[in-house]
């Protein structure tokens, strides 16, 4: 008598469905551009964090060191670089600290920590902020920094709008942003990380051969008693947001393959301890040689204090251009990847090269578009960052780290992450102070599409 066939019960069909659901998660998850690839090397994460970090904010250094003085100059820069790197080594450990699973994007290790919903309305929005931000100043550097290499090139030119620039620049985004991954764009993230190298260490050269102005003055740059306290509570926040790549570490992360005998925090933490060798390479000099050349009579960029030699600084100019453009793949990645996980997943839109072609234009276009639109974004930054760079960079790795690992009361750990939660609330409630005054004074020269 053969044997009978089990009768097939609901739950067989809805074992086939959960496997049938999770082939179709798997290969979605395979399409996304934060999980797809996941075999990159130590060194994709150095300049991956390399790229995210150096903005071209390194050359406004000097001038917030103006506004700080020497004392506090020096003591927030370190502060922020030692601080900074403390939220990145948390970031790093809890990438995989519940077992089997990885937290890819930094709003699924905010909903771990707070909740599926509450860690989304946490994480997203600020999240955003800082990439969608750090995108348009980043068009509008790109196109500044164009012009400034045309108008030193031929300076008897005819001289071109901000627009076209701008314009010119959005075109190779326009072509890089179908790079489908991170790991497809590790070339333009050398490329990019070798030149912020490179320009920082022009911009402290050059202030060394100038050697220190004659009628150098190392008093603060405003002489009213509120200037001086505005202008420290931005340069504060200037110095702060330029250790701000936060929003994209776990998303960088992600890239990198792990196994239970080699997790890939070790690779991750590798790559960023370089990366922080070279921002403070890039970071420390500048700030400190071009203050001490120029004191308070420094510019917002360094670069325009150092006119001459012309061929050196329209060369730095072009490697700030070329930085930039590395820079804003950086920081679109995780907002492709959040738009295409909204098309696919909650719009069920078929996972598609076309799909992702037109995504990606709209978003370059709409990044131009307010580029041109507002050229002064650099301004208004410096008071919407402080809402959003200084909580996903200084103090929302410590809350989660404090929820999820519970360290002893008053314990060494305990201390650190209260200490960085504090500062980290102060940057975020003094530095939009600043800003705000900033926008006021220079509201009246705001040009639209100038």
């Amino acid at each position: 008598m053969g044997t009978e066939a089990p009768p097939r019960t609901r739950n067989d069909c809805g074992d086939k469905h959960m496997i049938n659901k999770t082939k179709e998660q798997k290969a979605i998850d395979d399409w996304l551009p934060i999980t797809s690839s996941r075999n990159a090397k130590w060194w994709y994460s150095a300049f991956h964090n390399v790229t995210a970090m150096v903005g071209a904010g390194v050359l406004s250094l000097p001038s917030a060191m103006a506004n700080l003085g020497w004392g506090p100059g020096v003591t927030v820069l370190v502060l922020s670089w030692i601080i900074t790197l403390y939220t990145l080594w948390q970031m790093v450990e809890m990438h995989e600290m519940v077992p089997g699973k990885r937290f890819d994007r930094y709003h699924e290790l905010g909903q771990h920590a707070f909740g599926e919903k509450l860690g989304l309305y946490i994480v997203v929005p600020q999240q955003l902020i800082v990439q969608v931000g750090t995108n348009i100043v980043y068009m509008v550097t790109g196109g500044q920094s164009l012009k400034k290499f045309h108008d030193i090139v031929c300076p008897s030119c005819k001289s071109i709008k901000l627009t076209y620039f701008i314009m010119i620049f959005a075109s190779v985004q326009f072509v890089l942003s179908h790079l489908p991954s991170f790991n497809s764009m590790s070339g333009v993230s050398l490329a990019a990380a070798v030149m912020s190298l490179t320009y920082s260490t022009i911009a402290w050269t050059t202030s060394i051969a100038k050697g220190v102005q004659p009628d150098v003055d190392y008093g603060l740059k405003a002489s009213t008693t509120t200037g001086k306290v505005f202008n420290f509570l931005n340069a504060l926040g200037d110095v702060a947001f330029a250790y701000a790549g936060h929003s994209v570490v776990l998303e960088i992360q992600a890239t990198i393959p792990s196994t239970p005998e080699k997790p890939s925090k070790r690779a991750m933490w590798k790559g960023v301890l370089v990366a922080y060798i070279v921002v403070a390479l890039c970071y420390f000099p500048v700030a400190l040689i071009g203050y001490w050349t120029f004191g308070n009579s420094v510019k917002d960029n360094i670069l325009i204090s150092l006119e001459k030699p012309g061929w050196l600084i329209a060369l730095a100019n072009m490697f700030v251009v070329i930085h930039v453009i590395g820079g804003y793949q950086i920081y679109s990645m995780p907002v492709f990847d959040m738009i295409e996980t909204v098309l696919v997943k909650k719009m069920h839109f078929k996972p598609s090269f076309l799909l992702r072609f037109i995504a990606r234009n709209i978003y370059v276009a709409l990044t131009m578009f307010i580029g041109i639109t507002f050229p002064f974004f650099g301004g208004l930054l410096g008071f919407f960052g402080g809402f959003a760079f200084a909580p996903t960079t200084y103090f929302i790795p410590c809350v989660i780290w404090l929820l999820m690992y519970k360290p002893k009361k008053f314990g060494l750990s305990w201390c650190t992450n209260w200490i960085c939660i504090i500062l980290g609330v102060l940057l975020t409630v003094l530095s939009p102070i600043g800003g705000l005054r900033n926008i006021i004074i220079q509201a009246k020269n705001y040009h639209f599409y100038s």
